[in-house]
């Protein structure tokens, strides 16, 4: 796991999906970009925000400190990395 101090870059709309892992059978899920400091081309990450992390609304530019986990999946032959949000807090200026 990673703690990074990020800046909002997009905020997704949150959807809500079928999960197995989740009580009531459906999870809250939201997609952000989150960027590191400095200028406007360092690296982003796509983020994934599950159950109450998904239902805050991050406004772009908001600096954000982020716990993430970097997973690796493999379909079809393919293998992809997925990036979830564990943790996620407002820094106030």
């Amino acid at each position: 796991m990673n703690t990074m101090i990020l800046r909002v870059k997009k905020c997704g709309v949150m959807t809500t999906v079928q999960s197995e892992k989740s009580e009531n059978g459906v999870l809250d899920k939201r997609t952000l970009v989150l960027q590191m400091l400095g200028g406007k081309y360092e690296d982003s990450f796509v983020v994934t925000a599950l159950g109450s992390l998904a239902t805050i609304e991050w406004t772009e530019g908001e600096l954000v400190a982020c716990s993430m986990s970097f997973r690796t999946r493999e379909h079809n032959g393919q293998v992809y990395m997925d990036v979830i949000a564990n943790e996620i807090q407002k820094i106030k200026r």
